[in-house]
């Protein structure tokens, strides 16, 4: 893996930190790209992607793993919607590795490993779970349970064992470690950063993520993730004839 390059001042958008177990949401534009840097090591961000035009077209987890014969995602890899296009592609990352098929972290299994902590007790210091806050993000586009589908999991690794069973590589992403995610199409974000759901017990301390936006332009026709597969070719294109006028 290649550490990122700065982005350029004059190409920065805006910055935001999402503390560790809070969540977030937020419209990227096409053309666009969003950086997510793991501030204190050990960050799982939770996401969800959504056509902030037609919020029913939204990631689709198994069409974008089988198209790019994969089952984790890294630098080439497209995030594909279930028509077929580009909702976003990872245009850099330091890590090689991107858990797709895990799921979220609940209420239950956030009591059961940290204990509870209730914000009428705990304030901002509550344990959260990535499912909880998703819904809250959610709601705020008016959406909610419905739309939580099959989503990703960076900085996190999950492999499997000889017999099968999924394990959590703990200290995989280090403090400082960054993915960078260019944008397709106009595309509703909604994040979390509380745990993984394969994390494993003990204190509550999620880590925080920045996140940073720039201008970085549409794919190119060189494009390293246009070129990925025959089948990121052709989602690049319905994707292109989606905003041709």
């Amino acid at each position: 893996m290649t550490a990122l390059s700065p982005i350029a001042p004059s190409a920065l958008l805006w910055q935001e930190t999402v503390p560790g177990g809070c969540h977030w949401s937020g419209l990227m534009r096409r053309g666009s790209a969003l950086r997510l840097t793991d501030l204190d090591g050990g960050a799982n961000v939770s996401a969800l992607f959504f056509n902030q035009e037609e919020k029913l077209e939204r990631y689709n987890m198994p069409d974008s793993l089988k198209a790019q014969h994969t089952a984790f995602l890294t630098t080439g890899n497209v995030l594909m919607s279930d028509m077929g296009r580009v909702l976003c592609s990872i245009i850099g990352d330091e890590l090689g590795w991107h858990d797709t098929v895990c799921g979220l972290s609940d209420a239950n299994s956030i009591r059961e490993k940290y204990g509870e902590a209730r914000y009428q007790t705990h304030r901002n210091a509550m344990h959260r779970s990535a499912r909880d806050g998703l819904l809250v993000e959610l709601g705020k586009w008016g959406l909610g349970k419905r739309d939580l589908v099959a989503n990703a999991n960076f900085f996190s690794k999950v492999v499997p064992d000889a017999d099968g069973y999924l394990g959590y590589v703990t200290g995989h992403s280090r403090a400082g470690a960054a993915l960078d995610l260019r944008f397709d199409m106009n595309v509703l974000v909604v994040l979390s950063t509380a745990p993984h759901p394969l994390a494993p017990a003990g204190a509550y301390r999620p880590a925080a993520v920045e996140l940073s936006a720039w201008h970085a332009g549409v794919a190119a026709p060189d494009d390293v993730c246009r070129l990925h597969c025959p089948q990121n070719q052709r989602a690049f294109t319905n994707t292109d004839r989606y905003f041709a006028q």
